[in-house]
This record gives C-alpha cells, structure tokens and sequence, in this order.
C-alpha cells in the first residue's frame, strides 16, 4: 500500500509538472511604418497656402517637400537631364508649350486619378494621362484704363489694332525667346494670323513702335504706364491680371484700373499640368498627391495665390475673380505637336523679324 501511495503521488507531481507552460520570450511589438516624404518638383512661380500642404499630410501622413527649379523651361530641363534618376516624385508646372516635349522624353508615367472626371475636358492634353491638367491662365494684351480715358482715345479690342498709327508706341511685349509669356503671346499671332502671315503682324508692330523687354517683371513693373513710371498704356500679361490689380492694391480699391483684350483669337491659353515622375521610389504617395492636387481644396486654393484658372470643373472662384476677370471664350488654337515642330523656327523669325 505504501509503494501504491507513493506512486501516485508521483504520477501527479509529474503530470502537474507537465501542464505548466515554459515561459516564452515577449513577443516583439510590430515594427512602425516609415513616415514618407515625397519631392514636389515646380517652376518658381508655384505659390500655395501653406495650410492646404499641411492638410494633405494631416489626412495621409505623407510630408512634401517642395523643389522650386526655376522657370518652366529651366524645370523641365532638369527633370529630363535627371529622368534616370529622378530628382523629385512630382512635377507641377510644365505647360502646353512645352508638353510634348516632356512627353517624347517619358518623363512622366500614365496615372487614371479618380479626379480626372472632375477636369475640363478641354484641359486634357495627353490622352495616355501622364500629364493631367491643374490649371490654365489666357496670355493676352491689358491696358491702362486711366490713360485711355484721359487721352479719348479708344482701347484696343483685337491684334490688329495696335498696328493702327493710333496705337503707335504704346505697346510693350515680352521676347518670347526668354519669356513665357512672350512666348505665348507669339504663339496667339501665329494660332490667329497663321504660320504664313504671322509675320506681317510683327514687322508693322515694330514700324508703329513698339517696346520689348526680356521678361514680364521689366514689361508689366518697369514700362506699364498703370503699374509703373513707364509711358507703355499696352502691356502682353494675362486675363487674371486685373484682380490681381485690386487684391494687391494698397490702399484698397473697387474697380481695377486695368482690362484684358479677350475678343476671338486674340489670347493664348496656357495650360499647366503635374505628373508622377518615372523612377519614383513612392509611386502611391506620389499618386496620393497628385490626387489631392485635383482636387477641390487645391483647386479653390489656386485662384487667389497664382492668379490663374483651377482645371477642376466644381471648384468655386472666389468673388474677386467673378467680379474682375473675363475668361476668353475662343484663344487662338496651336496644338502642342505644331509647338514642339516649329518653337525653335517661329521664334528665330520673331528674333530676325523684330530685333535685327
């Protein structure tokens, strides 16, 4: 009886033993996401209200760093220069009269954003979407409503005005060899007088006196009569000047004390478009933002800090823009395929027409 007794005990000491689990090692907790941030390469006109950036990364974590590369062209000089190793993931800026240039150089890889059925189909340039289209802004002649009623004279309310005697040495141009805007002014008279009398506009501008100036900043500060000293009445800017005019006005002012030439043919709209760069190493944060970009609180965000057009068809404009801009309804066409072929030969005739 003693030996059975001690057995059992046994028996239970052992299975007891046996149910206890061994103690493990604590599990390790798992591991934390990197935060990402993304490069959003632009041309240095890129201006944006600093908490609409911090909204995007609130709601999805990602941070952007903005890459100011100067103007367009010196940009996108970069951007394909570095296109095997991309310097950014973004890039925001690159225009109509440099599209196809980005295009052939496949920058860019194609991107469907949910955002796109919201873009004004006469925005979207590239049927593949490696280029989609944020904003858009008319290049055209303003004037100096002052100065005109003053002199009694009538503005001028098509291109072929200001070869009138009336108009002469009163107008100042940006060179489209070293302006954006000046470059889009020239593409107006090509797209409204046609490649073969193009021309003939210049050559009778320069004999009624005209100005030309290497930059907007010289024309529109240095030599337009309504924001400047100068005695230029006529300046090449833009549609969306004339609110800027009353925003920036200080002290405040009503009425803008400039107009934009918009009758047919006489502007040239100038569309900007953002893109995914090939060989990015956060395609979906890339995409992430380009959406966000298309989006409303970007594009209501645009008008008042860049002074141009939100590509976005329900986003709202604000009341400065309703009530002192005039969009025009037919710009003279140039399709970006005839801008690639002839920039170089239209701008090297503008130069031996007009400067030598």
């Amino acid at each position: 009886m003693k030996r059975l007794l001690i057995l059992l005990t046994l028996l239970i000491l052992t299975a007891c033993t046996m149910s206890v689990p061994a103690p493990t090692a604590p599990s390790e907790p798992p591991a934390a996401a990197e935060p990402v941030t993304i490069r959003l390469m632009t041309h240095d006109s890129f201006n944006i209200s600093e908490d609409v950036l911090q909204q995007f990364e609130a709601e999805t974590g990602i941070t952007v760093e903005l890459f100011p590369a100067g103007d367009a062209g010196a940009m996108l000089n970069q951007a394909i220069l570095a296109k095997d190793d991309p310097l950014a993931d973004v890039l925001y800026g690159v225009d109509n009269t440099f599209l196809s240039r980005a295009l052939e150089n496949d920058i860019f890889i194609p991107y469907d954003s949910p955002e796109l059925a919201n873009l004004d189909d006469g925005l979207k340039l590239d049927p593949q979407n490696r280029a989609l289209p944020v904003d858009y802004g008319d290049v055209c002649l303003n004037y100096d409503l002052a100065w005109f009623a003053e002199q009694g004279i009538d503005p001028p309310d098509s291109l072929e005005d200001l070869t009138d005697p009336a108009y002469a040495n009163l107008t100042v141009v940006e060179n489209p060899a070293t302006s954006s805007p000046g470059l889009a002014f020239l593409l107006a008279t090509v797209g409204h007088f046609g490649e073969e009398n193009y021309l003939d506009f210049w050559q009778q501008m320069v004999e009624n006196g005209m100005l030309v100036t290497n930059g907007w900043e010289d024309a529109y500060w240095g030599q337009f009569s309504a924001a400047s000293d100068g005695d230029r009445p006529i300046v090449v800017s833009y549609a969306s000047s004339p609110p800027a005019e009353v925003f920036f006005a200080d002290p405040p002012i009503e009425e803008a004390p400039t107009a934009a030439v918009v009758s047919d043919g006489s502007c040239f709209r100038q569309i900007e478009f953002v893109g995914v760069l090939a060989g990015t190493e956060h395609e979906a944060e890339a995409k992430q933002l380009v959406d966000f970009m298309l989006g409303k609180t970007f594009q209501e965000d645009i008008p008042l800090n860049m002074f141009v057009y939100p590509a976005n068809t329900g986003a709202s404009l604000p009341e400065l823009f309703v009530e002192h801009s005039v969009v025009p309804q037919n710009p003279a066409l140039v399709s970006p395929d005839d801008i690639a072929a002839n920039r170089e030969a239209w701008i090297g005739a503008w130069t031996e027409t007009v400067l030598r």
